[in-house]
């Protein structure tokens, strides 16, 4: 006598399993055959998709029945897919929201392939370089024509001092930059402009917002698009916009805050094309303002005594990162 036996515990043989088995398998494709087919279509093709769909049409096919639709019907609640809209899956919107402008489309232009660690378009030679801006651009200007010129590159430095993006009184950047590329044609330009930033703007309604909100940044941001738009020259050229660097001023902070994250925002979707260069990643990686930071070992001042714009060693520091950056795209 086994010990099942003598417990009078009930046993199985091997055969009533296998049976047991079989019923239940037959109980599950009968209510939820389908599963298994919706299991296939989510593996990564392969034997176990085959095999899943091998099991799964017929399975699909019996559970299509009155207890099947039931037991859909009752455990329906147990599945997150219930209240989902259909017409908001991705097969829907990836060709009829984006393309109905309900939601703004990304594009290959969005992507800096270097960032991407892709294969780079092969780089193109360097012949002319603009580098403009407002007295942020001085003296880096002089230091890249003195850099750049003997190697025959054109260098055209166009700095207008006093001006600004929120303020075009002295100048609209707007007018100017299209004026610039249309007597200059560059292959690339340098953008370093956000001095003397914070004045309010007129609005959609055309009343003037005050900075720094996000209303504010917003017509920073439209501004700065339509001078990259005009920079960049259908896809012609590159441009390497330089944020402004931390001031000392807490007040100067915030606007240069502002203005870099709109700047960032306006060049979103022409990545591929223009480069946002961090010139806190160099002057205040701790985000702390400092007058100095070490160049060569030392401790030495790259900053001029305002507390905005940088030295003759600070802009060759900046010269030495910026034509890094550069020579990622062209050749000189």
């Amino acid at each position: 006598m086994s010990r099942f036996d003598r417990e009078g515990v009930r046993h199985f043989t091997a055969r009533q399993s296998v049976l047991a088995v079989a019923i239940v398998a037959a109980i599950l494709l009968v209510l939820s055959g389908g599963s298994i087919l919706s299991a296939a279509d989510e593996e990564k093709p392969g034997v176990e998709k085959d095999l899943l769909h091998a099991v799964g049409k017929p399975g699909s096919t019996l559970a299509d029945n009155p207890l099947g639709r039931a037991s859909a019907k009752l455990t329906s609640n147990l599945s997150p897919d219930e209240k989902l809209d259909p017409s908001q899956s991705f097969a829907q919107t990836g060709t009829g929201a984006v393309t109905a402008g309900q939601i703004p489309p990304v594009t290959p232009s969005y992507f800096d392939p270097v960032e991407l660690d892709d294969k780079a378009p092969p780089r193109q030679p360097l012949e002319s370089l603009l580098v403009t801006g407002d007295s942020l651009s001085q003296p880096l200007d002089a230091e890249l024509a003195r850099r750049l010129t003997p190697e025959g590159i054109e260098v055209t430095r166009d700095a207008h001092v006093g001006t600004g993006i929120s303020n075009a009184s002295l100048a609209d950047w707007g007018q100017l930059s299209a004026a610039q590329v249309a007597e200059h044609h560059p292959d690339a330009v340098v953008v370093f402009i956000g001095a003397n930033e914070g004045y309010p703007m007129p609005g959609p309604d055309g009343k003037d917002v005050a900075c720094c909100s996000p209303e504010w940044a917003a017509i920073y941001a439209n501004r700065a698009r339509q001078v990259i738009t005009n920079y960049r020259q259908g896809e012609k050229a590159k441009v390497y916009w330089l944020t402004v660097p931390l001031p000392r001023d807490p007040a100067r902070q915030r606007i240069a805050s502002v203005v870099n994250q709109a700047v960032a925002v306006a060049a979103q979707p022409w990545r591929s094309q223009v480069r946002i260069v961090d010139t806190d990643e160099y002057f205040a990686p701790e985000g702390t303002y400092s007058d100095s930071i070490p160049v060569d070992g030392k401790d030495q001042i790259v900053r001029e005594s305002d507390g905005i714009h940088l030295n003759d060693l600070g802009s060759s520091v900046l010269a030495d990162h910026l034509l890094d950056r550069i020579d990622l795209d062209f050749t000189r």
